[in-house]
């Protein structure tokens, strides 16, 4: 049994949503750069060169990416080795985000009820997602989300039925929907199987996995393949102006299922897609 205190949690939340909201990853990084390389359009890689810039620029100046630093969304991939002393767990991660957001000068995008919208002044409550993993290590994923993406979120109840070939037409529309409102060249995360609301939560843990990367489904690298070209050959292109590149990544997770239903969520993130991630 490993035993961690809930203030190393807090302190590593902290700078992670700090770190999130003023670096690219490595990965989207390069993502981008390649994109900037193969776009076909003039405009769109004015577009590009201009959103290079700006990440430059946020680096340098400890500027945020973006004027919406997101709502804090937290994964925790905790080993069931591991006990934590020093309080409360949940009550640590919120502190996290909270020092983040006050300390770094990051917006503060969350209201206390969703009707009456008064700003609860430190960007939290955070969104926390738990999972138990064998072992004795903590993997943390600190994701902003801001909400230009989030609000062109899908889900679909298909029917088993539809076929692999609905499911792509499901995301495909869905992205169609999105247009410039994801501010593109935007992540598609796609979540297929569980239920109606565990798919939601899978498409959303498929963003900041590493552009490359495949589910070991063996369909999934080809359908992410073929539904990349499809989104990239829609025309929307950089900042919704038009060219090649609509779409820097799609990630796809995959979960068995019922045998009357056919789950499909849909989760599109801006082209930083921001994330940062750490194993205590």
């Amino acid at each position: 049994m490993r035993t961690i205190e809930v203030s190393a949690v807090t302190e590593q939340i902290k700078e992670m949503c700090i770190e999130a909201n003023h670096f690219l990853s490595k990965d989207m990084e390069q993502a981008l750069d390649e994109a900037a390389q193969t776009e076909k359009s003039p405009l769109g890689r004015q577009i590009l060169k201009q959103l290079q810039e700006n990440l430059q620029i946020a680096g340098e100046d400890m500027i945020p990416i973006c004027q919406d630093t997101g709502m804090a969304v937290i994964f925790m991939e905790i080993g069931q080795e591991v006990h934590f002393e020093g309080g409360s767990l949940e009550e640590a991660i919120h502190e996290g985000v909270r020092r983040g957001y006050v300390e770094g000068f990051l917006r503060k995008s969350v209201v206390e009820d969703p009707l009456l919208r008064k700003n609860t002044g430190d960007n939290t409550p955070a969104i926390i997602h738990y999972e138990i993993k064998p072992g004795d290590q903590v993997k943390i994923t600190v994701a902003p989300k801001g909400f230009g993406s989030e609000n062109m979120s899908r889900v679909f109840m298909l029917k088993p039925a539809d076929g692999i070939e609905g499911v792509k037409n499901a995301i495909l529309n869905a992205v169609k929907d999105a247009g410039s409102n994801a501010c593109p060249p935007m992540v598609v995360g796609v979540g297929i199987g569980r239920t109606f609301e565990k798919c939601e939560i899978m498409c959303k843990q498929a963003l900041p996995r590493e552009a490359g990367q495949h589910s070991t489904i063996p369909y999934a690298p080809e359908m992410k393949e073929e539904l990349l070209e499809k989104i990239n050959k829609s025309g929307i292109g950089p900042g919704g102006l038009g060219g090649s590149t609509t779409a820097l990544a799609v990630n796809i997770n995959t979960y068995p299922t019922h045998i009357a239903g056919l789950p499909v969520a849909v989760n599109i993130c801006c082209h930083v897609n921001r994330h940062a991630v750490r194993v205590i």
